[in-house]
């Protein structure tokens, strides 16, 4: 057999291999994904238990917290309420105090201060050990939620069996570079197809750290182990929204999407943070999936699909890729035209369900994602698979130099002891 001939072959092969496991997952996802959304909620006013809303906030801009915590001040929930903004040795300290100064005189807001950087768990725990509620609502303090999204985000835990759920996330500035106009729509597709999908079967493999909200009694079962994250005994310093969930799935509840429950999130407006934080993402995936594995034949079949076209599909793409390379080179681009068209109606074929959905044509445009997804994606995914022990995010403090308990270290400045109790939000 001629080398002309193993490549063709070998190209043929992996080709087929890769469609054969993505079109009947994008099939599959987009049925499941539609009868979650086809699905009776309950009434979002039916469910009112206490709520601890809890803020972490590393070198923000002022006006973005400060939009951040508007919206949560205007939110309609008939529950009682406690919001914690938790400042994690922000830098830019003097520039927020006097969104912090504004937001502590209210009635039910409290701001904790931590006099150095320790990482946004660290952070959130400073609240959620220093608090009551019966839910703890995580929020990012670059996003920004619906009047409604609390109580419609409540009423996603009316199953005693559900842990954690996580509301709809879109980019806040979409209108900020062609690039946030693209993970507008990557958003879309990751929490009304990709997350609807794993909701049907109660398994969100994510509950997005942006927006999302935990019973405190899952919480207080995991709480040591999310803070003690180690990656080949490695201090983790990131992906703490997936390694929370896989820890919530692992103890035997159900997780879920709630579609009514909106946010919007500042996303990256330029390639290179975005590609940064697709790194980094992709590296705590792959960790959190490895410990995930026996769990995954318990969640059912289509999750464990699901895991498996998240982790290799990938590899299956860029495999092709390069092989049709090879074999334009060995034989001319006879290939070309097959090539083209799969990797078009695989691209087409995601954005059908979008731009149905919404009524919105403009989801067919995200076809130009999948380009990116190729060239630029796929290499950041096997470079994450790669380098799976690289903790480093760039400014932030090492993980392995942070304690283990950052109880101790909620402070005002100056250094006095700061534990205030929660007031009631009116």
């Amino acid at each position: 057999m001629s080398f002309r001939t193993i490549v063709d072959v070998t190209f043929t092969v992996v080709l087929t291999l890769y469609l054969l496991n993505v079109v009947p997952y994008l099939v599959l996802q987009v049925l499941f994904a539609e009868r979650t959304h086809r699905r009776r909620e309950p009434p979002a006013s039916a469910l009112t238990p206490s709520v601890d809303i809890v803020i972490p906030c590393y070198n923000e801009d002022p006006r973005t917290l400060a939009e951040c915590l508007n919206s949560i001040a205007a939110q309609d929930y008939p529950g009682v309420v406690h919001v914690h903004v938790v400042d994690d040795g922000s830098p830019n300290l003097a520039e927020l105090e006097t969104v912090y100064r504004e937001y502590r005189e209210r009635s039910g807001f409290r701001v904790i201060y931590l006099p150095e950087n320790r990482g946004k768990r660290y952070a959130q725990t400073a609240a959620i050990t220093t608090s009551t509620a019966e839910i703890v609502v995580a929020v990012d303090s670059d996003t920004m939620i619906a009047p409604d999204g609390i109580r419609q985000l409540i009423a996603g835990l009316d199953d005693v069996l559900v842990g954690g759920v996580m509301g709809e996330m879109l980019a806040a500035n979409t209108r900020a570079s062609w690039l946030t106009r693209l993970i507008d729509m990557r958003y879309w597709y990751a929490c009304n197809q990709e997350r609807a999908a794993q909701s049907y079967f109660g398994a969100v493999l994510c509950c997005c750290g942006p927006f999302s909200a935990f019973r405190r009694d899952a919480l207080e079962r995991v709480l040591d182990s999310y803070m003690d994250q180690t990656f080949r005994k490695r201090r983790s310093s990131y992906g703490e929204d997936r390694y929370l969930t896989s820890l919530v799935l692992r103890s035997g509840m159900r997780t879920a999407y709630v579609p009514r429950a909106r946010a919007r999130t500042v996303v990256p407006p330029r390639i290179a943070p975005f590609l940064r934080q697709q790194l980094r993402w992709n590296r705590c995936t792959y960790r959190d999936m490895a410990g995930l594995a026996r769990r995954l034949p318990s969640l059912g079949s289509y999750i464990a699909l699901d895991a498996f076209t998240q982790t290799f599909s990938p590899m299956l793409l860029a495999l092709s890729s390069l092989l049709f390379v090879l074999r334009t080179v060995v034989s001319g681009p006879s290939g070309l035209v097959w090539f083209g068209a799969a990797m078009l109606g695989v691209a087409l074929g995601y954005c059908a369900y979008g731009a149905w959905r919404t009524r919105d044509l403009r989801f067919l445009s995200f076809a130009l994602y999948g380009a990116m997804h190729l060239f630029l994606l796929v290499p950041i995914r096997i470079k994450a698979l790669f380098s799976l022990t690289d903790d480093r995010w760039g400014d932030r403090v090492s993980a392995r130099d942070r304690p283990a308990d950052p109880r101790p270290l909620a402070t005002v400045p100056g250094g006095t002891a700061c534990h205030p109790r929660p007031g009631t939000l009116s």
